[in-house]
């Protein structure tokens, strides 16, 4: 390892922490929440957040953008929201000398972090707008494409428990979220600390931590983080058991799934781990980044058979059995060492 890639990484490994901090004096707990969002952020994806009502997935997005110092807009999705509403559209324009024009007025989406709230209260006409800007960060309006100004994060959240008036997200749009990340409930002496914080006076916000140039220096250096081809072909050998009509498929794969994940779930493999192993300080990712991340970026891209669906068997609990069987080495290697 270099003497400057060291140095890159031990710079990035104090934003981060400092980054935590300041995030850490607005959200009360949620530590594993807080730090899987940092994944996709230094990773390039996106988030979705899933939990119930008032846990502080909204609060976690503004304070994040607050301390990023980058240009951030928020979306409240609704079974009435179009997707012009989203994207923007082609206004006619007077000019001072009368001459008329087409001129584009720009969406809530042309933003560096957009937080999509309650995503799955829209149809899936308007969530689909999302998907040329989430997959290219950019979006085609009445035939010209637009750029977005990087870094390009969206966060999105949905509430798992209130059903009625909600649209199920289609697995192609689910297949663009880097990480899905569970939103839990706080325990007894988080929600005492929410509710000093909450009831007394307002604090001050948090003020800049990272600005847009460090952030797109954090992500160029995340692509710099090695992956050894043993563990490359670790994460490969995940995804390729998590396919149900694969022999390498463990019994509660081909029992409990009807598909698995496929390429892109390989690579959100792959770059989440970069991701852990700079926040740790290292230049290399090991088999347990693989297997830390593997819960956030399989559990939305694992669909359930009828079968599984009705014997209440969970998406982690598929992923932690992948887990368990897939070893980090094949067996012809295993051999070979012995």
């Amino acid at each position: 390892m270099t003497e400057g890639l060291e140095s890159r990484l031990s710079e990035a490994q104090r934003t981060t922490e400092a980054l935590l901090d300041a995030i850490g004096r607005v959200i009360v707990g949620q530590g594993p929440v807080v730090e899987q969002t940092l994944w996709a952020m230094i990773a390039g994806g996106h988030v979705l957040l899933e939990g119930a009502p008032g846990l502080g997935k909204t609060l976690l997005v503004k304070t994040l953008a607050r301390c990023l110092d980058l240009h951030f807009s928020r979306i409240q999705f609704t079974p009435d929201l179009m997707p012009s509403d989203v994207l923007g559209t082609n206004v006619l324009v007077t000019d001072e000398a009368g001459k008329r024009s087409f001129a584009l007025h720009k969406g809530p989406l042309f933003a560096q972090i957009v937080l999509a709230d309650e995503i799955n209260r829209a149809t899936p006409k308007t969530q689909s707008a999302l998907l040329e800007a989430m997959q290219e960060a950019a979006c085609t309006i009445a035939g010209t494409r637009h750029v977005m100004t990087p870094p390009f994060f969206v966060l999105a959240t949905e509430n798992p428990i209130e059903m009625e008036g909600t649209y199920p997200l289609p697995e192609a749009q689910l297949d663009r979220f880097l990480l899905k990340v569970l939103v839990p409930s706080p325990t007894e002496d988080e929600l005492t600390e929410i509710l000093v914080r909450t009831t007394a006076q307002e604090g001050a916000p948090p003020q800049p931590v990272l600005t847009r140039e460090a952030v797109l220096e954090l992500r160029a250096l995340c692509r710099d983080v090695l992956v050894a081809e043993p563990v490359m072909r670790f994460a490969a050998r995940l995804v390729g058991a998590s396919d149900p009509a694969s022999p390498a498929a463990p019994e509660l794969v081909r029992r409990a799934l009807r598909y698995g994940a496929g390429v892109r779930g390989a690579q959100a493999l792959v770059l989440a781990s970069k991701a852990v192993a700079l926040l740790s300080g290292r230049a290399h990712v090991s088999f347990a980044d693989i297997a830390k991340v593997a819960r956030p970026v399989l559990r939305h891209r694992l669909i359930r058979s009828f079968e599984g669906e009705a014997d209440g068997v969970s998406t982690d609990v598929v992923v932690d059995a992948l887990l368990a069987h897939v070893p980090e080495r094949p067996p012809s290697v295993e051999r070979a060492s012995r």
